[in-house]
């Protein structure tokens, strides 16, 4: 059962204790006749889940409404009744908002359930790309509201989606995630629940979709995946109000590549699929060569030695008609020699050691930050281990350790931790030195 974040957070906003709500829904539930019980405790279990019994769903909603002046739902707290939920209701964007904004409230307080939730599958993790690409859209996402949404605040949204990426890449997810959440309830929030145009709101729902996902980006590197696929998915929604299609395909390739890392290959091949369906003539050209990059990564786990060649000759065709300047901030990430040691990495799980080794040597020797440069060493060194050259694969590791000195991500930790892993077994004494470097680089705690 799923934690009640909408409660909790309804609770916190209206500044109220677990013991002061079990008091007030008692003292409402006298003035009705009923005689309830109820202490701090029972709202401890509410929040975990359960539904409490009768009428006091209602009596839930009329105290937090007495406290916060204004209406509450049954769904507005997390208690509607399953099957009774108005589709309407459920597309509602001012819904989705108070839905989004709770799911931030209770990240920045580290809500310990949050962070080990595991990813949804099956039809949980599908529904949000369905809802994505097909009808209905919003025909407006205006919004009443005494404090008016600027074109300033907009930049600034974006100013900081650019900020907290350059972050990511530099210091890694961990780091970075705390400083994004907080940002997201102290800026963001007020401005999505201010007042705004339709046109403005378009640009702020894109805006806020960037920003959702690079905090999706971070928890994926600090592994909380279930909380990361939140967040995806919550770009995603944000992103089809904005009405920017190619946006869209941008967070599905960050759906795509989680599914890879989960070993979710037939649903990266899917998802994939429905990013180059959807998004069309606004797809651009970098990220229409990484979704067919990561296909061919997945085919070639799936097997599918036919359809993942395919893929990798539309990604390289794909990333021939990359122009600098003529791809929006969020596809930033496809640089040059992305697409190779993506590629790579599908030749070898293929078999091809020299095609992967011919790619992945011209991943490294393009230019790239340091996060990046960390990947492609780390797929370097494992096939030249491969093809025998334990020394040079030794030098290898060695600046791949040493490129990711300050960075602290759980990606890059697994990388280091393989990587060392294929060193040990080598035999050679400059591999042995390099996974002793590498033992070093892990001993500090994240």
């Amino acid at each position: 059962m799923e934690p009640n974040v909408l409660l909790e957070s309804l609770i916190d906003e209206a500044g109220v204790s677990r013991a002061g709500l079990a008091g007030h829904v008692n003292q409402a539930g006298r003035a009705r006749g009923l005689c309830l019980r109820y202490e701090h405790t029972a709202v401890s279990r509410w929040l975990k889940g359960p539904r409490p019994r009768g009428r006091v769903p209602d009596l839930i909603c009329e105290v937090l409404a007495g406290r916060l002046d204004r209406p509450v739902t049954l769904d507005d707290i997390g208690m509607g009744i399953p099957g009774m939920r108005s589709p309407a209701h459920a597309a509602c964007l001012s819904g989705f908002v108070e839905h989004t904004t709770a799911l931030w409230r209770s990240d920045e307080q580290q809500r310990p359930h949050l962070a080990t939730a595991p990813a949804a599958t099956g039809t949980t993790a599908v529904m949000p790309v369905w809802e994505w690409e097909n009808p209905p859209e919003d025909a407006d996402v205006s919004r009443p509201g005494p404090s008016r949404v600027s074109m300033a605040d907009i930049a600034m949204l974006r100013a900081a989606r650019a900020h907290y990426e350059q972050m990511y890449r530099k210091a890694g997810g961990i780091a970075t995630r705390s400083r994004i959440v907080g940002f997201l309830n102290a800026e963001t929030a007020p401005l999505l629940r201010g007042g705004y145009s339709d046109a403005t709101g378009r640009r702020l729902h894109r805006a806020t979709a960037g920003l959702v996902a690079v905090a999706g980006i971070c928890a994926y590197d600090s592994d909380a995946h279930g909380l990361a696929q939140r967040y995806f998915h919550q770009a995603l929604r944000l992103a089809k109000a904005s009405g920017d299609r190619g946006l869209g395909g941008y967070v599905i390739a960050l759906l795509v590549n989680q599914s890879l890392h989960l070993a979710e290959f037939r649903r990266s091949v899917a998802f994939a699929e429905a990013a180059l369906r959807a998004a069309g003539p606004h797809i651009t050209p970098a990220l229409a060569a990484d979704l067919h990059a990561m296909q061919a990564k997945a085919y070639a786990q799936l097997g599918d030695h036919r359809s993942a060649l395919v893929c990798i000759r539309r990604a390289e065709a794909e990333a021939g008609r990359i122009r600098s300047g003529g791809e929006p901030d969020e596809t930033g990430y496809v640089q040059p020699g992305l697409v190779n040691v993506q590629v790579a990495e599908a030749l070898l799980c293929l078999g091809d050691l020299a095609g992967a080794r011919e790619h992945a040597t011209a991943a490294v020797r393009s230019p790239a930050h340091d996060r990046g440069t960390v990947h492609r060493l780390a797929i370097l060194t494992h096939l030249e281990l491969l093809q025998g050259e334990a020394d040079r694969a030794a030098g290898t590791a060695s600046e791949m350790a040493e490129r990711a000195r300050g960075m602290e991500s759980q990606r890059l930790r697994d990388r280091l931790r393989s990587v060392r892993e294929y060193l040990a077994v080598s035999g050679s004494a400059d591999a042995t030195a390099a996974a002793r470097l590498i033992d070093g680089a892990l001993r500090v705690p994240l």
